[in-house]
């Protein structure tokens, strides 16, 4: 009957009303007859035939008569709803409004209902149908049900431990409305659930691609893109819920935050940092998440460095969280159309690069960004930053020309401060896909209009990173040159000195045909882009022109200021190599430059006009032309001309008619110059002993400039001569004789230095000699024994101070090469022809130092430091350069250093074998050093043999034997050597550290040494005799104070950071409930074992120096804050005791009682005594100072010298406030084992009073008068006590 009057259309309320008022429940037949009501209507409602309307009626009317039904009938209709809805015959659900009615009603019932065998309450009853519900078809239904926080806390914990078992496919659709669901509450667990979840099937996926074959076919996952797809799809619905639920976003930070705390390895893994990203668009929490990203990844860097000095550390963390290559990987993932990752990648790779950019000026571009492992967190974090965009370029067309347009709005922006790290990057992308720029040429052109704003490395930079593009690009080419050409009429220096500059480059890089091809090709070149080449594009005829062009607008350049001749003398030589067609020009203009000073005459004196070189400006002087870079630029592009283009000459031979004609003219005229060089006198230059050399006077400017310029000239003909000498006896006196000139200049400027300190720039004037030529020169004069030769080295040998020179220039280039990554000359910014002279060098300075002693040098020398010396100096640089230039080529360098074995092949080179072998050398020295007599001994060769030590055992591998037998030869040179140099133990101790603690902890080592100091400098009550166990003969009673105690005190603060983060890191696992509880419990237990054990050995090292008498100054001042710093880290150790009290039932462990009783009985009254020593020993230093200095000289030391004191009590004090409350809450008394501090605010000591009083006496002082004063002085203070 209301199914027929409902599908009429008829009035359906009505007869429903009048069947509920005939049916009263307190009837059983009325409760029988309205269930039947309710089973008929729900299917009726759901079957689709009625018109909204009547549903909607229908529905609202059994809502309302809902409540009055009894349990049972509830839990009936109830249970009929879930059937309806596991059978699928929900149509349009409308019958749920009804359902949660339903169950709201049959939760306030409280009568018993039968449910399966058993009887339950309504409540159970309720918890049981949800139970059922549970599963993945119905999660949306949980929405519209009024659920309890517990109730849905078990709804959201059941629903993701359904997430293993179902089929990725259909986790998203469940995901999305599990965060629906999160709105009612339960955020946090829903998103842990998910990250967890996600989280575990990349490491399974991760295994999986390490162990291909699994064993067990049945655990093979998921497809790895069907995975990533799955991943980016449930990133898109939680950032579109975060979207409408912004406490979900906030939520999201804050678990993150924490688990971080605890694990950063769970909290920060590719999918929640990816999850981060596409969260971060949404410009609310952009800064937040940024903040959060940053933090996180200096955090990890530091950890990671933290964690790699110390293997103390090491055992208690073997697994190393690295949080940059999990962000790297996010980048690799994102290639699987995560298109909402990337914005917040990109935002977060220029973020990294601006916050962490290099401090130093760009001069030092080479030193910062080569480094092999970057030292600081800042710098690799900058460095990621640099990976992450570059590696979302190669990934993203199409976001790849707004990162383009980024890093060149920075390059141009950001010209004051160092831009290196964003032209490397800029650098990296054109190698990467220089066609892709040809779309954003308008930009490239854009930042070219610029370029005259920009400085000069910059510039430089800048085109050699865009130069690729310049290769297939013609309009960006044509752009640029015409940018140069008004640059070179600049006003500004910088703008001339950047066209040359780009000149110069477009130059190297446009070849002309019939030009050599050379194996230094600028840089790597796509094979898409080697089709669009030069060739293509333009023939070489054009070229050719094009590089005339080029030429003539640099002919103008010549007649510029110094600064911008310079650049092209020193740009014309690669030009050279590179573009060997266009030598006739380059040579023809360099011609007529040198014609301008060189006076042809062959009896004048000197040969050249230095005069013409320099140009007056009102009172200053300036130099005009670089002279000697004129004559070293000639001699290289000639030296270069005869070892090439002569092998290779065609059978053009009007052009060779024309070249010869050059080339015969510059070797006359270096033949003549050279010849009238060594003929001149220092006058003929104006420049003799009695000569003015201050920068002060307009004169001595002149003649400063004038030297320069003479000794320059004297070092590029020694090398042309030494190179077209081929060992002719005749040619190596000339060399000697150009020496001669040079070393008399020398020696003139270094005295004059001397005497006027403000020209001490002239002592080291840049050598003119190249790399390549120093490592043949040394070469020659010390490893050469080929017989014909002899005669002819031997002039050069004979001269101790060009041998001297010789090694000094070489020191020189190291140390330029060392702060700048490039040396001067040709091939100086070659990494690979660097890398080969220095291993040459090496090879050469090696041999001397270790074949002759310095000893055996010294007792014939003069003045100046001896070879051997100046060879050590040089290895240690050398050694430095290396690892900080070409750490990945180490095992190359060492290989070739070893010439035993030249011929062994690459693959095998043991690097800790191959550093062994060179450090043993150096030890030998080492103790040769200590064997002299007293008179031989040399403190400077000692220090330096030491450095090189400490720079080669960097190389050793720690877990090594040869590490350990270089560690055990360590300790027995400090046990067994007396050494009173202080900056020789210093090196020592320092060595025997670093080395220490990538072995094990070095406490134990510590606490000798505090031995030995207390045994040396006597203990502080006078009274006692301090038993001698001398463990370290290097503490001895010159170096054990302030020396070896700041090194102890240095280092035993390094030990309380460690120990401060284990216990920062303690708090954290302990504050964690996880999972795998016993796990978590076990490091715990190690840890804590850990810090313990530190602290107690640390006790008994502070228990000795407390004990010593130190001298006033550095040493106290660093020891009562040392100690400070000790009780802070006992009192976080106990509270993080406290905190494990209070959250479980944990009963503190026997180790702690131990360390608690070892600090009262060996660490607090000491330390009482020696605040007593300390303020003894400076009241009587005190009274001394009083008669020399003023008042408030004193009042200001008095204030300085006592802070450190109430900073101890009041860390004292606050440990043992601490300890009465973990006394409380374990219920074991701690403070047993502490004694009552002494109350410091009041006290007579009787000795001291009289003592006192007899000095006033003698002053004739009135004692009545100060013993009111001392009444009136401290009863306040006996009232603060009180107080507290």
């Amino acid at each position: 009957m209301v199914t027929r009057q409902a599908l009429k259309g008829r009035e359906m309320a009505a007869l429903l009303r009048g069947i509920f008022k005939g049916s009263p429940c307190s009837q059983p037949s009325g409760v029988l007859r309205r269930l039947q009501i309710y089973k008929h209507c729900i299917p009726l409602v759901e079957s689709g035939d009625l018109h909204l309307g009547k549903v909607s009626e229908i529905i609202g009317l059994l809502m309302l008569e809902a409540r009055q039904l009894p349990g049972h009938a509830l839990a009936e209709v109830a249970t009929l709803f879930v059937d309806v809805i596991k059978g699928g015959s929900l149509s349009n659900g409308k019958s749920l409004e009804l359902f949660s009615t339903v169950l709201t009603a049959l939760a306030s019932s409280k009568e018993s209902l039968a449910y399966g065998k058993g009887e339950l309450n309504g409540e159970e009853f309720k918890k049981q149908l949800i139970n059922t519900l549970c599963s993945s078809k119905y999660v949306h239904l949980c929405q519209d049900i009024p659920l309890s926080g517990e109730e849905l806390q078990f709804v959201v914990e059941k629903i993701l431990r359904m997430f293993s078992k179902l089929d990725l496919q259909e986790i998203p659709p469940l995901v999305y409305q599990l965060l629906l669901l999160s709105a009612k509450g339960s955020k946090k667990t829903v998103l842990e659930g998910i990250i967890s979840f996600f989280n575990q099937l990349d490491k399974r996926q991760k295994e999986e691609q390490r162990v291909p074959q699994s064993v067990d076919l049945e655990v093979a996952t998921v497809p790895l893109d069907q995975l990533r797809h799955v991943e980016g799809t449930v990133i898109l619905h939680i950032v579109s819920v975060i979207n409408l639920d912004q406490d979900l976003g906030e939520e999201l930070i804050k678990h993150l935050k924490t688990e971080q705390q605890k694990d950063p390895g769970r909290a920060l893994c590719p999918f929640s940092v990816a999850l981060l990203l596409s969260v971060a668009v949404k410009h609310r929490l952009q800064e937040q998440i940024f903040d959060f990203l940053k933090t996180s990844i200096t955090r990890s860097c530091k950890d990671l460095q933290f964690l790699q000095a110390s293997k103390f550390l090491q055992d208690l963390f073997p697994q190393q969280y690295d949080v940059t290559a999990v962000i790297l990987e996010v980048v690799k993932n994102s290639a699987f159309g995560w298109d909402h990752v990337t914005q917040g990648l990109v935002d977060l790779g220029f973020s990294l690069m601006e916050s962490y950019e290099p401090k130093k000026p760009f001069g030092g571009k080479a030193a910062d960004t080569s480094y092999g492992l970057s030292k600081m967190p800042a710098q690799q974090a900058c460095r990621l930053g640099a990976s992450i965009l570059l590696e979302t370029f190669k990934v993203h067309e199409p976001i790849r020309s707004d990162i383009l347009e980024q890093v060149l709005n920075r390059v141009l922006t950001k010209a004051a401060s160092p831009v290196s790290h964003f032209i490397d990057l800029l650098s990296n992308i054109v190698v990467s896909a220089p066609l892709v720029l040809q779309t954003s040429s308008s930009k490239v052109t854009e930042t070219f209009d610029n370029l005259s704003f920009l400085p000069i490395d910059t510039v430089q930079g800048l085109l050699r990173a865009v130069q690729p593009l310049l290769k297939v690009s013609m309009s960006v080419r044509d752009s640029l040159i015409l940018v140069l050409q008004k640059a070179i009429f600049s006003r500004q220096l910088d703008a001339r000195k950047a066209a040359v500059a780009g000149f110069l480059l477009l130059l190297r890089n446009f070849k002309v045909l019939g030009s050599l091809s050379t194996s230094q090709c600028s840089q790597v070149i796509g094979a898409s882009q080697v089709q669009a080449d030069v060739h293509a594009c333009y023939n070489s005829a054009a070229n050719e022109a094009f590089c005339l062009e080029i030429l003539g607008s640099l002919r103008r350049c010549l007649s510029q200021q110094a600064d911008v001749r310079l650049m092209l003398y020193e740009g014309f030589y690669d030009v050279l190599r590179r573009n060997s067609q266009l030598a006739s020009s380059i040579m023809e203009t360099l011609l007529s430059q040198i014609k301008q000073y060189y006076l042809p005459q062959p009896d004048l004196l000197p040969p050249l006009k230095l005069e013409g070189c320099i140009m007056a400006q009102g009172d200053q002087i300036f130099l005009q032309e670089p002279l000697a870079h004129l004559l070293c630029c000639i001699q290289h592009c000639l030296a270069w001309y005869n070892s090439t283009v002569h092998l290779c000459q065609g059978a053009e031979d009007d052009d060779e008619e024309e070249d010869v004609g050059f080339e015969q003219n510059f070797e006359e005229m270096l033949e003549s110059v050279t010849r009238r060089m060594i003929k001149s006198e220092l006058e003929d230059f104006e420049l003799d002993k009695s000569a003015d050399f201050s920068l002060s006077s307009g004169v001595g400017v002149k003649n400063n400039i004038y030297a320069i310029q003479v000794m320059g000239i004297c070092e590029v003909l020694i090398e042309y001569n030494f190179n077209i000498g081929n060992f002719s006896k005749n040619k190596f006196e000339d060399v000697l004789g150009l020496f001669t000139c040079y070393n008399k200049l020398s020696e003139i400027l270094k005295e004059k230095a001397g005497k006027n300190k403000s020209t001490l720039g002239n002592k080291t004037a840049r050598s003119f000699l190249s790399m390549g030529f120093v490592s043949t020169l040394l070469t020659a004069l010390f490893r050469d024994n080929t017989q014909s030769h002899e005669e002819s080295l031997a002039v050069l040998r004979s001269s101790t101070e060009f041998l001297r020179y010789a090694v000094s220039v070489a020191l020189q280039k190291v140390q330029q090469l060392e702060e700048t990554g490039q040396t001067d000359g040709p091939d100086g910014q070659n990494p690979e022809k660097m890398f080969q002279n220095l291993c040459k060098i090496t090879r050469v300075l090696l041999w001397r130092y270790t074949s002759i002693p310095t000893v055996v040098e010294e007792s014939g020398k003069k003045k100046g430091k001896s070879i051997s010396l100046l060879c050590l100096e040089g290895l240690l640089r050398i050694f430095n350069t290396v690892q900080q230039l070409y750490a990945a080529r180490i095992p190359q360098f060492l290989q070739a250093l070893d010439i035993t074995d030249g011929d062994a092949e690459e693959t095998d080179i043991n690097v800790t074998e191959k550093a062994a072998f060179q450090i043993r050398q150096f030890q030998r020295s080492l103790v040769n050093q200590f064997s002299h007599a007293e008179d031989d001994f040399s403190s400077k060769e000692t220090q330096s043999l030491i450095t090189v030590l400490s720079t080669l055992s960097k190389l050793l591998d720690p877990a090594s034997q040869q590490f350990l037998q270089f560690l055990t030869w360590t300790v027995k040179v400090c046990k067994e050597n007396d050494l009173e140099d202080i900056a020789c133990c210093k090196g020592l101790l320092s060595l025997l550290f670093s080395l220490h603690v990538l072995y094990k902890s070095p406490v134990s080592l510590l606490r000798e040494l505090a031995q030995d100091i207390h045994a040396c400098l006597g203990d502080i009550d006078q009274d006692i005799e301090v038993e001698s166990r001398s463990h370290f003969a290097i503490v001895n009673t010159k170096t054990a104070a302030p020396t070896v105690c700041l090194l102890v005190l240095g280092q035993a603060d390094k030990v309380l950071e460690e120990v401060d983060w284990l216990i920062k890191k303690l708090t954290s696992l302990g504050s964690g409930t996880s999972e795998d509880s016993s796990q978590a419990s076990n490091q715990t237990q190690a840890l804590e074992k850990g810090v313990i054990l530190q602290l107690g050995t640390l006790l008994t090292v502070y228990h000795e120096l407390v004990q010593t008498a130190l001298p006033a100054g550095s040493c106290v001042d660093t020891l009562l804050r040392s100690l400070s710093k000790t009780y802070a880290i006992l009192t976080s150790l106990i509270k993080h005791y406290i905190q494990a009290c209070r959250s479980t039932s944990t009963t503190i462990p026997g180790r702690l009682e131990k360390l608690v009783k070892l600090s009262g009985s060996h660490l607090t009254p000491q330390c009482y005594s020696f605040i007593t020593y300390v303020q003894v020993s400076e009241s009587l230093s005190f009274a001394e100072e009083k008669k020399k200095k003023k008042k408030e000289d004193e009042a200001a030391k008095v204030l300085r010298d006592t802070k450190p004191i109430p900073n101890l009590i009041f860390a004292i004090e606050q440990y043992e406030k601490f300890l009465i409350h973990l006394s409380k809450k374990s219920k074991v008394n701690l403070m047993q084992y502490m004694k009552l501090s002494t109350s410091r605010d009041f006290r007579i000591n009787a000795s001291m009073l009289d003592n006192a009083l007899q000095e006033r006496n003698t002053e004739d002082a009135e004692n009545d008068s100060t013993a009111e004063q001392t009444d009136e002085n401290q009863e306040p203070k006996k009232k603060r006590q009180r107080k507290k």
